[in-house]
């Protein structure tokens, strides 16, 4: 499953995002992980939650981000849930589309029954039209 969070900068989409990965982990049985692009968040998540900043990796473009998920995938069968703070920034170069990016996290998702939170920067116009179902909150 993929679940989307948008808005404009500034809006309040990291609050929501975090709120939701420490209610969340309370009724979860399997690991957590949140990526985010910097360290900013580490003490507002829950203890259960195994946070990654992936600007530790050089990654710099959607298919290096992509490797980056299934190695995080493949040390730890047990993920059950993937947050996912800043993804413009962290996935996008200019060739890549929301759509691209996002049709390759639900194939992830699908075939490793992983659920995805995505939260990022994006006017709610932006999203696909396939993916607007997947809108858990436009601010």
């Amino acid at each position: 499953m993929l679940e989307i969070i948008t808005g404009d900068k500034g809006k309040g989409k990291t609050k929501v995002l975090i709120e939701k990965v420490n209610n969340d982990v309370k009724v979860v049985a399997g690991s957590v992980v949140f990526i985010d692009n910097n360290n900013k968040h580490l003490y507002e998540l829950s203890n259960r939650v195994n946070m990654i900043n992936c600007s530790n990796y050089n990654i710099e473009a959607l298919d290096m981000f992509i490797g980056f998920i299934l190695g995080i995938i493949s040390q730890d069968k047990n993920i059950e849930k993937i947050y996912i703070d800043n993804f413009t920034t962290i996935v996008y170069s200019d060739k890549t589309t929301v759509e691209e990016a996002l049709d390759k996290v639900k194939a992830i998702s699908d075939k490793y029954e992983i659920e995805f939170v995505i939260c990022f920067a994006t006017d709610v116009s932006t999203i696909p039209e396939k993916y607007t179902e997947n809108i858990i909150a436009a601010l």
